[in-house]
């Protein structure tokens, strides 16, 4: 089906993409915790912030990276029936 060089390239960037999804949402939960336990005005409005930008320009777009790389591997692997 897919060249073994698209494949591995396919899987790579399904990795990285996964990796950093699940990286940025630990960023993001650790800015959640912040803006809940914190007392500070401008701590919390800027943790919220943050969180908008984070899920709007790391997190969503690595999803979907991941989501597309994802379906191109099972689209492009032979699957064997049984």
């Amino acid at each position: 089906m897919l060249p073994p060089a698209v494949r591995k390239a396919a899987l790579t960037i399904h990795i990285i993409s996964s990796v950093g999804w699940l990286s940025a949402v630990a960023g993001f939960l650790v800015m959640a915790v912040a803006g809940l336990t914190s007392a500070d005005a401008q701590l919390v409005r800027a943790a919220y912030l943050g969180m908008n930008l984070i899920g709007w320009m790391v997190i969503f777009p690595l999803s979907l990276a991941s989501l597309l790389s994802g379906i191109i591997q099972g689209l492009g692997t032979k699957w064997e029936g049984r």
